[in-house]
């Protein structure tokens, strides 16, 4: 359940006319065209009415271990279609065990505000009012409405703070995790809630961990506006997710890091460099630009890359001949190492 998705309903081929975009990532060692015939969907087509007997098709071709498809908005109207694959021996984003508890509740007054507010924010949406300010790291929404629920979390969750960190760790409901992961963010001493945050990105669930994501994005903005604060954001988990199977993860976690990398920390981009360099390509080179773009930063950003230069080769539209020269330096520089 995260805040907004922008995922399709599969098996609903009426609210998707077809399919405008197909990508892939995590695709190395297994052969593409296998995959392609193993997932029957054409450009120009309708979505598959089953996701998981794709998903099943695509895991019989060999070197591939898993599959997951996710179809999000959107590309001129029609539907993006991403393809994650998990070959054998590729880098794997672990997850936390299924939490078990059903006696971990939210406070009642907290899930009611959470759910006028969320209806709030599906008019916002439709109205086109659903812009953010996270300078006071967490969420204010442009849409009076939905901001004026928001400005009463911060006093429910200060009252509250034991049981949200308790369903956000052991419950079994990822309803209540998910809106755990988001309000956590509210209390008014920052600091304390990061760990929560951290352990809220390794959650089974992948709406839980969306809105981890988002809160300590939102904390990482405050952090660089207030460095006395000294809110610390560890880069760790946000590298280890661009290679979960999840796009969202994947995503969430580029522009999460866009922001982790401004100041060019060696020791960040380093382990983007070393943990994620495949990922960051996949990324780079995917169609819909809005979501090629974090990934083609990240990637300039490893290779020194100054950031007007990066602007100018985005600008030009000849990230995708970038990309593959990064990856020669790299290479240049590997052998010349050796």
């Amino acid at each position: 359940m995260c805040l907004l998705s922008a995922a399709f309903v599969w098996g609903q081929p009426m609210t998707v006319p077809k399919v405008g975009i197909i990508d892939y990532f995590g695709l190395k060692k297994a052969n593409r065209e296998r995959v392609e015939k193993a997932l029957e969907v054409k450009k120009g087509g309708p979505l598959p009415k089953s996701k998981g007997e794709i998903e099943m098709q695509i895991e019989l071709v060999n070197n591939v271990v898993q599959a997951q498809l996710e179809a999000v908005c959107c590309e001129n109207g029609e539907a993006i279609l991403y393809v994650g694959i998990l070959e054998k021996g590729g880098p794997k984003f672990e997850y936390h065990e299924q939490p078990t508890d059903e006696t971990v509740k939210l406070p009642d007054e907290l899930v009611d505000t959470w759910n006028l507010f969320m209806e709030q924010v599906q008019v916002a949406v439709k109205e086109g009012k659903a812009a953010e300010d996270l300078t006071n790291g967490h969420s204010l929404m442009q849409y009076a409405p939905a901001r004026d629920l928001q400005l009463k979390f911060p006093a429910l969750v200060d009252g509250n703070l034991a049981a949200i960190r308790d369903v956000l760790r052991k419950s079994v409901d990822e309803t209540e995790r998910a809106i755990a992961a988001y309000t956590i963010a509210y209390a008014t001493k920052k600091r304390g809630v990061i760990d929560d945050l951290q352990y809220g990105v390794r959650d089974p669930d992948d709406g839980v961990r969306n809105n981890a994501m988002r809160s300590l994005a939102s904390l990482a903005v405050l952090g660089k506006l207030k460095p006395l604060m000294d809110i610390q954001i560890s880069p760790t988990w946000f590298v280890e997710q661009m290679n979960s199977l999840t796009w969202s993860d994947r995503n969430k976690a580029a522009f999460a890091l866009v922001s982790m990398t401004e100041s060019r920390d060696a020791q960040t981009l380093g382990m983007l460099k070393d943990r994620a360099l495949d990922s960051m390509t996949d990324m780079a080179r995917w169609q819909h630009l809005p979501h090629a773009l974090p990934g083609f930063i990240l990637l300039a950003r490893t290779a020194g890359w100054e950031e007007k230069k990066i602007q100018d080769t985005w600008a030009a539209g000849t990230h995708v001949a970038a990309v593959d020269e990064i990856l020669k330096a790299f290479e240049a520089a590997a052998k010349k190492k050796k």
